[in-house]
């Protein structure tokens, strides 16, 4: 019992409960989970944005009431994020924006980039701005959309894939960063951006680490500036170099950081491109808590102290628990559910996650400074990223024409 009640002043402990209840009344109340509303034009609408800034709100002090912190300015804070994320949302769904596939996270890094770059962010924002508390509690979350009896019967070959792009792009994103000078923690962080699953990685590995958070606020910025001009312009060079469909959605699921924007990008190429990249992205993210383990290993074996020795408590407490919650979540809704059962709940569990990332990018947008992505101090490591994502752009397209260009078309 006493070790239980321990795990509440651990934050990643906090967050997996917090994603635990949110999963759970998720599957017993479905009918009462709030969701964002499509625009702003009724009444219906604002209330169901309303209900979504309870919970999030609600979620956000139980979590700081556990941990014993500072509840001063978050409500106010908390307001004006969540309404920017909400604009986010309705502007994406507006029709010609909708058809060039600009997604909420577009617009939620957007606005928080004019802010912070353009003004100065208030000192009354700031109580709010928790990207990583955001992203974590999300990626809890994103477990229970992860069923791995869909990702085996659809993404074979999407796992074949991510685990050979994963391996070769993770050592040669990890090498060149160290021969560039940037130093291991960033070099680690920046590898798993690259090759896994953009900012859940980043943070996952953060968290395997223990990392700065300075650093891995840089790369996560580094991920989603990058993830938008890519999103528009592979597809392009898809159509360019006469891809199939299916070629083509493997190739942007194995490149594209974040999900929301593989989506996007797929479907500018078409639902079986969409289709693919999805897969693929999903065995990827099916990979982050294996990746995370295998870098527990390693960073244990090269620990810097001499109690720093790969035992399994030191293996425990360097694995980031929001990605064991991650694990647990996907494993109860892929064996403990029917399949229908758990894509229903999937669909409103994955409402509350969007919003909580587009919550988390508003927050990474208000922490970023272009001054800072291409400082001096910062070079190093934005030329081994760009380095490391054209590697990653070129090795992922081979393999994806390979697998799903040669050799599964000869199974057909």
């Amino acid at each position: 019992m006493k070790k239980l009640l321990a795990t509440f002043k651990n934050e990643d402990w906090v967050i997996v409960y917090a994603g635990a209840l949110i999963l759970a009344l998720a599957a017993i109340f479905p009918d009462f989970m709030p969701s964002m509303p499509k625009d702003l034009l009724s009444q219906e609408s604002w209330m169901k944005a309303a209900g979504m800034f309870v919970a999030v709100l609600g979620v956000t002090y139980i979590c700081n009431i556990i941990l014993r912190r500072k509840l001063r300015g978050i409500f106010i804070s908390l307001a004006v994020i969540f309404l920017l994320s909400l604009f986010a949302q309705v502007i994406s769904k507006i029709e010609p924006i909708k058809t060039w596939g600009l997604e909420p996270v577009f617009f939620s890094v957007i606005f928080g980039l004019i802010i912070s770059n353009v003004f100065r962010v208030p000192e009354w924002l700031k109580p709010a701005i928790q990207s990583e508390f955001y992203i974590k509690i999300g990626i809890v979350c994103l477990g229970s959309t992860i069923l791995f009896g869909e990702v085996m019967k659809s993404g074979v070959f999407g796992l074949a894939q991510a685990l050979v792009v994963v391996f070769a792009v993770w050592y040669f994103a990890f090498w060149f960063s160290r021969k560039r000078g940037v130093d291991d923690e960033t070099a680690t962080m920046l590898a798993s951006s690259v090759s896994i699953c953009g900012v859940s990685a980043a943070i996952a590995t953060c968290g395997v680490i223990k990392g700065d958070n300075k650093k891995l606020s840089y790369i996560i910025s580094l991920v989603l500036v990058c993830a938008i001009p890519m999103m528009y312009l592979m597809p392009f060079i898809a159509k360019w170099l006469g891809l199939p469909e299916e070629v083509a959605g493997a190739w942007l699921g194995g490149t594209i950081d974040t999900t929301g924007a593989v989506a996007a990008s797929g479907t500018l190429l078409g639902d079986v491109a969409a289709q693919t990249a999805i897969i693929v992205k999903s065995s990827q993210n099916v990979l982050l808590g294996v990746a995370a383990f295998a870098i527990s290993l390693m960073w244990s074996y090269r620990g810097e102290h001499k109690e720093d020795k790969p035992t399994i408590g030191v293996i425990w407490d360097r694995f980031p628990k929001f990605v064991v919650g991650f694990i647990v979540a996907s494993l109860v809704f892929s064996f403990c559910f029917e399949t229908p059962d758990a894509k229903a709940i999937g669909k409103i569990t994955k409402g509350f996650t969007n919003a909580l990332f587009s919550i988390a990018f508003i927050c990474v947008g208000l922490e970023t400074r272009f001054a800072d992505i291409f400082s001096k101090e910062n070079r190093k490591t934005l030329w081994a990223f760009l380095t490391a994502q054209g590697f990653n752009i070129i090795v992922t397209l081979v393999v994806a024409y390979m697998l799903f260009g040669v050799i599964k078309p000869m199974f057909a």
